[in-house]
């Protein structure tokens, strides 16, 4: 059966089985044309079959297609690169390609950061990248320096505790970034500048009316994490990026017209290469962003008897803050601008400190924190026995485990009168025991704890009385057991606590 292939402008003629695979005319038509096919890390060259508006599958036969006598085939070529690097993102549980060109193997780690920053939307303050071996790298290093090789597979980490606050960011969920927010005044002011960075990036209008109203400006760069402001002049050039940069790039329209609503200042607000939000979204090509903002920079502003235009306009107002804030410096005596740490505060030194970036959910920082604050009670086993003998405070307690009291046997209610008299009996002799001891223990006690004074012999307590005479006689018997086992009164016992306490 002879078919016809159309390659590149050419239409040649092949004699092919009706049961031939697809797979097989594929060979036949690189041996015939000589096209080079490669398959590796990079990327693959391959060959690809339509018929009929439908791209052909290996496995599949002429036949089982309906390929007849005298079908035409065509032919392309295609390339299909891989990617370069991937990053895992231990936020998201996603990973992420990164289509560039090989070329970026031989550049520094944060020219790799400023791509990923465009892909997740992360200011470039709030994570790092690790090795497959967790080792991390930093952005003066070329990623040759950590043996990085076409398909590795890096790992991006964020700061610990952050990552359902930066999962909330990128939801737009308002609430949950609430939660998870920092109660440490200058993280708080931080996270507040990052949360309207995601927002702008991803247009989520209300988590951006939330961050405005608290105060953070869309022209203020998101800058560093307060633990690592001290180290100023080895971080990124990226750390200035404002959330109206993040608006622009992403061509987030309704978010640039909200920051420059609530401030024109962020017409003119520049980056680190001095790239205003209007020629960021004409390079990635936001055309509906670019001519929103044409419209506002070519825009006049009227007053009374005058009409600005808008660039002149922004440089007054500029200038005016400028002046202002010089105003301010001047009422305060002797004002000290420290720039990065103060004392007190934590700082971060690369290679030497613990890690604090290593992706720890809020939970487990969490719960790290409250058993650091909180101590838990020994158990009253090991409380008994933590004090020495000879210790000042150690007090001897009896194991009551150990110690069984006997109570004396019920009796019936003829035997009450002998109960009752022997009961007075013992009364008598402690009210003498208690005369005897009074004089060594009021000048061991009485002067520090004033006590009531010494009940008189003919004092005579008042009886309880029950429903039955055997509950009353339980009760007497309990009372002289108690004496004769703990062998003080209890004028004496309480003489002795409160004395101890």
């Amino acid at each position: 059966m002879r078919i016809f292939v159309a390659f590149e402008g050419s239409f040649e003629p092949f004699d092919v089985s009706a049961d031939e695979s697809v797979q097989t005319v594929k060979l036949m038509i690189k041996d015939y044309f000589h096209i080079p096919l490669s398959e590796d890390r990079q990327g693959r060259r391959y060959l690809e079959l339509m018929y009929a508006g439908a791209a052909l599958r290996n496995s599949w036969s002429l036949s089982d297609i309906g390929v007849s006598f005298c079908s035409t085939l065509k032919c392309f070529v295609k390339k299909e690169d891989m990617p370069t690097l991937y990053v895992f993102n231990a936020v998201t549980q996603e990973t992420m390609p990164i289509m560039e060109n090989t070329s970026i193997l031989g550049k520094k780690v944060s020219d790799l950061r400023t791509l990923v920053t465009l892909r997740c939307g992360f200011p470039i303050s709030v994570y790092c990248l690790r090795t497959p071996k967790g080792l991390e790298m930093y952005d003066c290093n070329t990623l040759a320096d950590y043996q990085t090789d076409i398909g590795t597979t890096l790992r991006l980490d964020v700061w610990d505790g952050w990552k359902e606050f930066l999962m909330g960011c990128l939801l737009g969920q308002k609430l949950k970034v609430q939660r998870y927010l920092s109660k440490e005044g200058p993280v708080l002011k931080y996270q507040k500048r990052v949360a309207l960075y995601i927002a702008a990036f991803y247009g989520h209008t209300e988590l951006t009316e939330w961050a405005l109203k608290q105060g953070v400006r869309p022209q203020e760069a998101v800058g560093v994490h307060p633990y690592r402001a001290w180290c100023h002049e080895a971080l990124h050039a990226d750390v200035s990026k404002c959330p109206i940069h993040a608006a622009a790039e992403a061509g987030q329209l309704l978010i640039l017209k909200a920051f420059v609503n609530c401030s024109i200042l962020c017409l003119e607000c520049k980056n680190a290469l001095g790239q205003t939000p209007l020629t960021i979204a004409a390079k990635h090509q936001h055309k509906d962003c670019v001519l929103y903002l044409l419209s506002k920079m070519w825009s006049t502003v009227s007053f009374l008897k005058i009409s600005v235009p808008m660039r002149i306009y922004i440089k007054i107002k500029q200038w005016v803050l400028r002046a202002q804030s010089h105003k301010d410096d001047k009422n305060q005596l002797r004002r000290v601008r420290v720039s990065g740490a103060k004392v007190g505060d934590i700082v971060m030194v690369d290679g030497f400190t613990k890690p604090e970036m290593t992706s720890k959910s809020w939970h487990e920082v969490g719960d790290k924190d409250s058993q650091s604050t909180l101590s838990k009670l020994p158990h009253r086993k090991h409380q008994r026995t933590s004090r020495k003998p000879g210790h000042p405070l150690a007090i001897p307690q009896r194991d009551t485990r150990e110690q069984n009291f006997t109570f004396p046997p019920l009796v019936n209610a003829n035997r009450f009168s002998e109960l009752q008299s022997h009961q007075q009996e013992s009364q008598e002799k402690i009210t003498t025991t208690v005369r005897r001891k009074e004089k060594h223990i009021r000048n061991t006690y009485l002067p520090q704890v004033p006590l009531p004074p010494v009940p008189r012999a003919d004092y005579s307590h008042p009886r309880f009385y029950s429903t039955t005479a055997r509950a009353d006689c339980l009760l007497r018997s309990s009372f002289t057991s108690f004496s004769e086992h703990s062998g003080k009164t209890p004028r004496e016992n309480a003489i002795y606590c409160l004395a101890v306490a």
